[in-house]
Formats: C-alpha cells, structure tokens, sequence
C-alpha cells in the first residue's frame, strides 16, 4: 500500500508515501454519494508561488518502496502483432463504470482495457505520465496543475481536452464510487484553464494528491457526453457503450454479464511501443467469469481460455507444478496485499473491542494459511506493509493480536458475565458470531477451521455464511442501510501497490465515507494519517504510521491471514506483462493484484 510519489521522468517536491491503515479492499472490492461530496467544478484562484515539477527533470526518488515482482516469465521473445486471448477472471464485474461501479481485480482487468489513467505508476511504484504529461503544484499542495498530451480521441473519434476533465467531474461528483474518494482527497473543484491544461484545487493539503489519478473511480478517463449527470438510465448505459466511452487500446463489443465480456482492439488507439509499433499487439481480448478456481484453472490447461488471474495461493500451488513442463507461464506477484477480514463495528457484539480483540487471538493465523494452501508461499501478515516496506513496523506487528488462547478465554468471558454486554444476550449466555466469506473451495476451508478456534473456546457459536463476490461486497457497501453494511464478521483484503495517500476515505468517518467497510474510525488515528500528508521525510511519516497501526492493532477492527500471492497465469506464448512501458519508455509497475495490462500484452513471435 505503499508508493514514492513522482520519479525520474515527473518528480513532485513532496515524496509522500500514507498509510491508510484500513483503506484498500479487495477480497473482493474495494474503494455513494457522500454528505461531503465536494461541490460544482469551481474556478481556483491561481497560486501565488507554483513549484514546477513538471517532466523531464530529473530527481531520483528515495529508496523506493517497491515489492519484488516473483515470475517465471518466458524467454525474452519479442511482440508480435495480432491473435486474441481470453481470459478467465475470477468475479463479475459489477460495472464498468469508473465513476460509480465498486470494483476489485477482475473488475480492474477489464475497466483498464477500455479506459485509460491520466497517470500510471513506474515498476519502483512512483507515478509517470500518461494521459496527463506533466504536472505543477503550489508551495502547499493545495493546487495542482495538470497538462494533458494532445490529440488523444475517444473511441467515436471525440478529442479529449481539458474540458472532458471537467465535464468528468460533474458525473463523478454524482457517483456512488467518486463522491467519497473527491472528498477524501479534499478535492473541491476542476478547472479549464487552457486547452489541454486543468487545474485541480484542493480544501486542504494533500501532497500525494495525483496518486489519486492513476485509477478509478478518478483516474480514468471517460467521454462524460454520453453519461449525463444524474440521468440514472444513460449512466447505466454507458456500462454498454460499444464505442466512444474510452481512449483505451480497446472498445466493448459484447457484454454478456455472466457469461463473457469482448473487446476488439482500437485502431486509432494513441500509443505506440518503444519501437514506433502500433498498440495494443492483440487484435481482441475477452473475459469471462469462472468463480471456480480449480475450473478456472482446468479451463486454461485444457485451452478452453488462454489466460486466467488468480489471488489464490492454492491456485498458485497447483499452477506451478501444472507449468512444469512448459504449457503454462506464470506471472506471480506478492506485495502489500494480503487476506484477512474486519468486523463491523456497528454491529453487537462487534461493536465491544474485547469481542474483537478475543476472536482474533483465538484464531493461530497459521493454520488458516494452510487451509487457504498457502503454506510455504505466503507469511503471516500484521499490517497493510510487506517486511520489506521501508514503513512496515515491528511494533505494530508485536502489537497484532496473536494466538493466544488463555488472553482470549479472559477478553470473551469478561465480555460474556457483562451484565451491559451489548448483544443484549443474558450473563453467561454464548455469543452468537456470522462469519461470511465466498464460496471459494479455499475460503470455506478457511472459514471452517477459524470457525474450529472459535467454537472450541466453548464461548462462541459460529455460523458461516457464503455468497458470490458482487453480493459479498455490497453487502459490505451496505447502500441500502445507509453505508453502515449488512455484514458481521467478513472476509477482505488490506492493501494495495496503489499510493493511498491521496485518498483516507479507508478510515475516515464511516458517515461520509463508505469505503471504510469496517466502519471504525478513531480521530487520534485518522489525524495521526492526515498529519503524515503534510510530510516530506520517510523516518517521520514512519513514525506516524507506527502510531496509527498501534492504534488499530489495539482496537481490532480488521484482522490479516497471509500476504496474499497473486498470478496472472497464461498459455505458453502469451506475455508482455511485466514489460509493459509508459509513455516515456519506462517499464511500468507490472501485475499487481492479478492486474494484467492488456494493451500491451502479446503473443511471443517465433
């Protein structure tokens, strides 16, 4: 979950790295509208002293905070141009709307092949230029000026200039997935202040703002034409729209929800490889949903697909030694990410720290990465930071609530001979605990030996439940009740390769921000990451995300298994996934998250 911000190519005066300790989701999904949605688009003053960081100065940015990527990619053959792949995703995505659809890895998969980010992040996780070219920001980071590359059309051949930016924001202010990010961010109005320059003002501070631009539900751009703001039906129907939505390598030409999802490549699409070659290689991608692991996987080695992505370790497991002899290429990537689950505090008896604290150290984290086949590939996890993050903390991990079986008898049985326990239940009577994850072979594995822990405290009555992805993650929406959710104990991701810095929507308060799925919020730990914004030295902001993780580690509204490992697994031939390049040549971040850059995927040339 952790990035420099700005690198060789575009440098920003302030290398913010924040932690959103309980930010990212994705176990299923992640990042509505929000009472503090910002405003109508608003003219900002201009600064009165700017500091150019505009691209290509060159600075090299500190140590960076980059995970390594783990493949056993093929030989390095070159592109070839044309052939297809289909690729088995693991969900349904719930929309292909940036703006509005909550989104996870097969979600990212698709919307990245039609949309494309103003920014992109480099393979040491800083940010370069994209569909923005360079960028400028006033002494207090409150005012960022953007130019955009000129010339790049939608797919229907409209250009994009800085006012599609600002007729994107008047949708996106309306969107169930942007409000809450625009406010977080403290984002308060997008200006046209030339041709292809757009200037984005900010309420307060936020030094890693343009991290914020590399995806959705605000980075990606869209032809805001054909989604009028508040026009329910047209946004609807834009999900749809074979052509004109995107500046993407490709359009949309069937979208079959279930079933499969086609693109054909755009042939005026503006990118070209370091060589002058026209992208994307591929004439046509396709997706198509296989909730099954070991289907999806069958699929792949029977040629039924050609591609698969998985954040599975058991997956994995069984991949490598099915790419033993060669038909398979793997692309595996293990970072900030890993599996776990929060409660939701709203709910009794999840609303009482001891009941939290006392499920989490009734449960050994060991035996749960075993069930998720994930021995001997994944490490139990303690933070939202992999060991090898300059900000991962070995206090916060000491301060993770660990097996330990006579502390969480103690923290259950004060809570149960509670005459005020909060489940209303009478002194001594069990409690009554719903635990729900997807009905992945590996999760309910999962989720039926964490339910053997807890039962045999003799204090707790588990139930499990499971339900597809798309119903698991709105459930932990909750946009029928008012965001609180209709979720107990939940199964999640934490983390991302993604700079969260520019968006603390994760812990901010759950009335105003509806990704914070847990719904804890602590003022001392919210300021503790608000305070890191305005911070440019790594051992300080260090410091302070030491001090937020203490905070929630002791409060226990999310728990971690393992970090999660990851793969995007392919027939033997197609690649190009950890080459892919932005627009100045430098090779770009990789697969994170099972994430493939399909514009620049290809067949290898004989």
């Amino acid at each position: 979950m952790s990035y420099l911000l700005g690198k060789r190519g575009v440098v920003f005066k302030l290398l913010v790295v924040l932690l959103a300790v309980t930010a990212v989701a994705s176990a299923c999904g992640s990042d509505s509208s929000s009472d503090d949605a910002a405003p109508a688009a608003t003219t900002a003053a201009p600064a009165e002293e700017t500091a150019t960081t505009e691209a290509p100065a060159t600075t090299e940015a500190p140590a960076t905070t980059a995970t390594p990527t783990t493949t056993t990619e093929a030989p390095p053959v070159g592109p070839s141009q044309g052939g297809s792949a289909s690729v088995a995703i693991e969900a349904e995505a719930t929309g292909l709307r940036p703006w509005e659809d909550t989104c996870s890895s097969p979600c990212y998969n698709m919307m990245q092949s039609v949309f494309d980010p103003l920014v992109s992040q480099y393979a040491d996780g800083s940010y370069g230029p994209n569909i923005a070219k360079s960028w400028v920001s006033n002494d207090d980071y409150t005012v960022w000026t953007v130019q955009l590359q000129e010339g790049i059309a939608f797919t229907d051949g409209t250009l994009v200039t800085a006012q599609t930016i600002v007729d994107m924001f008047g949708v996106q202010q309306t969107g169930a997935a942007a409000a809450g990010v625009i406010a977080s961010s403290n984002l308060i109005g997008v200006e046209a202040t030339g041709e292809h320059e757009v200037t984005y003002t900010l309420s307060a501070t936020n030094g890693p703002f343009m991290s914020v631009l590399s995806n959705p539900p605000l980075g990606f751009v869209f032809n805001a034409a054909l989604v009028p703001a508040g026009d329910d039906d047209a946004m609807a129907a834009a999900a749809n729209a074979p052509t004109g939505i995107g500046t993407g390598p490709f359009m949309v030409t069937n979208r079959d929800v279930d079933n499969r999802t086609e693109m054909e490549r755009n042939p005026n699409y503006w990118r070209v490889d370091n060589f002058g070659t026209q992208l994307p290689y591929l004439d046509s991608v396709s997706f198509h949903p296989i909730t099954d692991e070991g289907t999806r996987l069958d699929s792949l080695a029977s040629g039924t697909v050609t591609a698969m992505q998985t954040l599975r370790q058991a997956t994995i497991r069984d991949a490598r030694i099915a790419a033993e002899d060669g038909s398979l290429w793997m692309f595996e990537f293990q970072g900030n990410n890993s599996g776990g689950g929060m409660f939701n505090v709203l709910v009794a008896p999840y609303d009482d720290v001891r009941v939290r604290r006392g499920l989490l150290m009734a449960s050994r984290q060991e035996a749960v990465i075993a069930a998720l086949g994930g021995e001997g590939i994944s490490e139990p996890a303690t933070q939202v930071f992999a060991k090898d993050s300059p900000f991962y903390s070995e206090a916060v991990a000491e301060a993770y609530a660990g097996y330990d079986f006579d502390g969480a008898m103690a923290l259950l049985e004060d809570y149960i001979n509670d005459a005020d326990r909060s489940d209303g239940k009478a002194v001594g009577e069990k409690i009554d605990v719903v635990l729900s994850c997807p009905p992945d072979p590996t999760l309910i594995a999962a989720t039926e030996v964490t339910q053997q822990f807890w039962n045999e405290t003799g204090l707790i009555n588990t139930e499990l439940t499971h339900f597809d992805q798309a119903t698991h993650i709105n459930m932990a929406l909750g946009m029928g009740n008012e965001f609180r959710g209709e979720h107990e104990a939940h199964c999640w991701r934490w983390g991302s390769e993604d700079d969260p810095g520019g968006d603390n929507s994760g812990s901010s308060p759950w009335e105003t921000s509806p990704f914070n799925f847990s719904n804890w919020y602590d003022p001392d730990h919210y300021a503790l990451l608000e305070e890191a914004r305005t911070m440019e030295d790594i051992p300080t902001r260090a410091a302070l995300y030491e001090q937020a993780g203490l905070i929630q580690n002791a409060a226990a509204p999310i728990w971690f298994s393992g970090g999660t490992a990851t793969a995007i697994i392919t027939a033997a031939g197609l690649g190009g996934f950890d080459s892919w390049v932005l627009v100045d040549g430098e090779v770009g971040i990789g697969h994170p998250s099972a994430v493939g850059n399909w514009g620049q995927a290809y067949w290898a040339a004989d």
